[in-house]
């Protein structure tokens, strides 16, 4: 909704229906920014914001193309950013209260109704045996560090402010005051967010990073997990829930890569690791004194009406004289109350841990859990279930998913790195191995007898690998097992890169205990496809049994989407993807191996985003069965897990689609249309491959996307503490060095994404068939996914703009093959749906995009603009000019990620 002169709003109710709420806080919004605006003197800003988005309306819809860049040629820089800024905040406005409307909407939803989580509970509580679904269920959000999330912490803030003062200013018992003093508290918010720089002055530090991703824990998961696991419990118990033992167990848990992932990153060290996994002990620990101080503060029973058990009672004995004075506290302010007591002692304790006093401190959360089950068994035996199956067991169920290490912190580095490391360390031993298969037994054997005495490191980098090793050792001796040790293999292409880590480790902590889970990643093409061969040769070598048999067969494996897809294209990365994890099903039943697949999933469509739970029901056959794992990253983190209400409905439709996927129904259909349509995804896999590969293998290609997209100055954005390329380079033009986060950011930036469509319109047509094609997408879950997916990424392409941001390459060839593949998938894919529009059957997703698309053609005419004068060499600007449009550019590159509210 634009500042001023919008016509009509493409998401507005009929007849006040529910969507009434949003279309009027999208009003207010609006109407304080423009007054916020007009205040400060810039009331132009609003008149130009307007000009310019109906002439890019027209633009795009046969209107004159050209007045647009009249408008725009007429900018000084400075109005070009100001109008750029001015616009970034319009987006932010208009997302908040699209969150806010749906946070709203599920709080207002009846949770028995399913409506939190539509056609979803309902279908799951039919299933029947619950409790013995559950029982196995193990659900693995991983956050990432990835570079994804373009806002700043102050604008998020600010965001965060004016929602509050919204939702006050929209509560219908609030009175007359109370609204006033919302909405002044709106405008002066939006004044401040307004003169805010959206861009960032200086890098993120691992650290930033860090504290940026423990504001999810504190703010949101900690309060929505138990509630989770009570929402299930719900649905098995029937009404009963709270009364008797949750048979639900607490089958959620968290990973990190964030001060843990390295690969590429420098700045990601041994010590950084360390500082890291005590920033998230220090978060874990106060949420669990807190939550054991605030329920303590209830067990106010006394002892004659709820009797110890002997068991108890003995513990608070021992408490009294292993810590009199803090004990002679607890007992005077809460006489007679020995369920209080313990709980209040249990908080002294945790309080303890948290400051490092170790006399009083937990060495372990199983002490802690002997703890807390103890006085729920004292509660349940006194007949004072309510209080031993309420709070209680919320305060269990924390501990269980989040220790005292908050998250599993997980290394990941480069199969290279390891490689080099190695080759330094070999060179010192008698034997040098001749060849791979006689290095491969090498490392092998040291992996399980040792390394001789001799061998040392000789270079940093070297160094730094064992101690990152070293590290993951003491992290586990300080915080427990489960705090660090997963170890992930970037580029993993061989079992010689799985035995290289815990060779490695060997050296690192010779016979010091280290629990080391060696994890590949496969993530090319052509690495997915060898995938199983690599599993082959590792899983019978002597270190990999010896591991085995302290994990009772649970072997995990990753999988990477954004390399994949930048390697292949979308649609064969799809359909490579798919029979990679078909494949390794059928290698772990052959071996006995309990497997859990790691799904690497960016946030945008080009890079395995879109709908999770949809994604989950159309993996093959066996392939989750109850278990799940996978990445959470950049914006991706806070869309889903900033808001309580949001958070809990993510984990709900997450894991209800877990327990759906495992079902015969699901199952069965999954595998009888893959059987039924593999020729037809064998066809459309090889042909939208080569398609991909005719593009990108271009001589010059590279080029072309940096000349015509702002890919060389997104590091400039500083979104990340990571390079965007994996060699540290701040430039160049290898499109194998490229990160993919970058790659499809630049993409979604010229409004092309071809990451998310490109090649699929050559395989659809490939095959032909349409009637063919649309019984495979009424009936092939994974089909149907890929198709949505790239219908989602050509709605928010533009062809008129992409073609105007191509030209600045300099190849009319490549303008016109990319264009001519988007026309062609376009076509097709709007055929197997038997559409006439894009997104004709999802309205909700048509108002989101039709509710931004003017204004995002308006900032992308900007970006052109001044795209057009940094690469204009012959200019004659001075270097003063260059940085005011350098930040025009970046202004609206911020602004439109905003607006397309996706990054890479």
């Amino acid at each position: 909704m634009p500042l001023a002169g919008e016509p009509s709003n493409p998401v507005a109710p009929q007849d006040g229906g529910p969507d009434a709420l949003l279309v009027a806080d999208i009003a207010l919004l609006t109407d304080l920014h423009r007054q916020v605006l007009a205040e400060s003197g810039r009331d132009r800003l609003a008149e130009l914001m307007t000009r310019l988005e109906e002439a890019a309306a027209g633009a795009s819809d046969h209107g004159d193309p050209d007045e647009p860049s009249r408008i725009i040629e007429a900018l000084s820089a400075d109005d070009a950013a100001s109008l750029a800024a001015a616009l970034t905040v319009h987006f932010h406005l208009i997302n908040l209260a699209e969150e806010r409307h749906r946070s709203r909407l599920l709080r207002l939803a009846d949770p028995r109704s399913g409506e939190a989580t539509p056609d979803m509970w309902p279908a799951v509580a039919a299933l029947g045996h619950l409790a013995n679904r559950v029982h196995d269920l193990r659900i693995h959000p991983v956050f990432t560090a990835h570079p994804t999330e373009a806002r700043r912490r102050a604008v998020s803030a600010a965001l965060n402010r004016i929602g509050d003062n919204l939702d006050r200013y929209d509560d219908a018992a609030a009175g007359l005051h109370e609204t006033e003093a919302a909405r002044r508290r709106m405008l002066e918010e939006i004044d401040i967010l307004s003169r805010t720089s959206p861009l960032r002055t200086t890098p993120p530090q691992p650290t930033d990073e860090v504290r940026t991703v423990m504001q999810v824990f504190d703010q949101t998961l900690f309060r929505t997990v138990p509630q989770l696991y009570r929402s299930v419990e719900m649905v098995i118990a029937d009404g009963d829930a709270g009364r008797r033992a949750p048979e639900v167990p607490a089958f959620l848990r968290f990973g990190s890569w964030v001060g843990g992932d390295r690969d590429g990153n420098p700045f990601v060290t041994a010590e950084m690791t360390r500082q890291t996994a005590a920033i998230q002990a220090d978060h874990a620990l106060r949420a669990l004194t807190t939550a054991a101080e605030r329920i303590a503060r209830t067990l106010t029973m006394n002892e004659e009406a709820t009797p110890p058990s002997a068991e108890l009672a003995n513990s608070i004995a021992r408490d009294a004289v292993s810590a009199p004075e803090v004990f002679s506290g607890i007992r005077t302010s809460s006489p007679g109350e020995p369920h209080r007591q313990k709980l209040m002692f249990v908080g002294e304790r945790l309080a303890a841990t948290r400051s490092g006093r170790l006399e009083l401190a937990y060495r372990q959360p199983d002490e802690l859990l002997a703890d807390l089950r103890l006085i729920q068994e004292s509660l349940h035996e006194a007949g004072d279930d309510r209080a031993a199956f309420g709070e209680l067991q919320h305060l269990i169920w924390l501990t269980e998913t989040f220790g005292f290490h908050l998250a599993e912190l997980e290394v990941r580095q480069h199969s290279a790195v390891h490689r080099a490391a190695l080759d330094e360390l070999l060179a010192q031993l008698d034997e040098v191995p001749s060849d791979d298969a006689a290095r491969l037994t090498l490392l092998d054997r040291l992996a399980v007898e040792g390394w001789p005495e001799h061998v040392q490191p000789r270079s940093d980098k070297t160094r730094e690998v064992l101690d990152t090793l070293r590290v993951m050792s003491w992290l586990q001796d300080r915080w427990g097992p489960r705090s660090c040790g997963r170890y992930i293999v970037s580029f993993t292409q061989g079992a010689e890169h799985l035995v290289a880590v815990r060779a490695l480790g060997r050296l690192a902590v010779r016979d010091a205990p280290l629990r080391l889970d060696v994890v590949p990643l496969f993530e090319t093409g052509a690495d997915l496809n060898g995938a199983v061969d690599a599993l082959e040769e590792w899983l019978p070598l002597p270190s990999t049994q010896a591991w085995l048999a302290g994990t009772d067969g649970h072997v995990e494996v990753m999988v990477g989407y954004s390399d994949s897809a930048k390697d292949v294209g979308p649609a064969a990365a799809t359909l490579t993807l798919h029979k990679a994890q078909d494949e390794l099903v059928g290698w772990a039943e052959k071996h006995d191996i309990h497997l859990t697949i790691f799904h690497g999933r960016g946030g945008s469509l080009g890079r395995g985003g879109g709908p999770l739970h949809r994604a989950i029901l159309a993996q093959p056959p066996g392939s989750v069965a109850g278990r799940f794992k996978v990445t959470e990253q950049g914006e991706v983190i806070f869309a889903r897990y900033a808001d309580e209400t949001l958070a809990q409905a993510h984990l709900e439709r997450l894991t209800s689609a877990v327990l759906l996927a495992g079902t015969e129904d699901a199952t069965e259909g999954n595998r009888t249309a893959t059987d039924r349509f593999a020729d037809t995804a064998r066809l459309i896999e090889e042909t939208s491959r080569e398609a991909w590969w005719k593009l990108v293998r271009i001589p010059g290609f590279a080029d072309v996307v940096a000349e015509s997209s702002p890919l060389e100055e997104l590091g400039e954005l500083r979104l990340g503490s990571r390079p965007a390329r994996r060699s540290g380079a701040t430039s160049g033009r290898d499109l194998a060095d490229l990160r993919a986060i970058p790659w499809v950011f630049a993409w979604a930036q010229i409004r092309a994404n071809i990451p998310g469509w490109y090649g699929l319109g050559t395989g659809l047509e490939a095959v032909g068939d349409v009637a063919l094609l649309r019984e495979a997408y009424r009936e092939w879950p994974l089909f149907a996914s890929m198709i949505d997916v790239a219908e989602m990424s050509l709605a928010k392409a533009n062809p008129r703009l992409a073609a105007s941001f191509l030209e600045l390459g300099g190849r009319p060839e490549i303008t016109e093959r990319v264009l001519g593949e988007l026309e062609r998938t376009r076509r097709w894919v709007l055929a197997t749906m038997g559409q006439d529009e894009l997104l004709e059957q999802k309205p909700l997703l048509h108002g989101r995009v039709a509710l931004r698309a003017r204004s995002v053609d308006a900032l992308s005419h900007l970006q052109l603009r001044a795209l057009r004068i940094i690469r204009n060499v012959n200019g004659g600007m001075d270097e003063a000019e260059r940085n005011s449009w350098t930040r025009v550019l970046l202004l609206t590159v911020n602004g439109a990620a905003a607006g397309l509210q996706n990054t890479g």
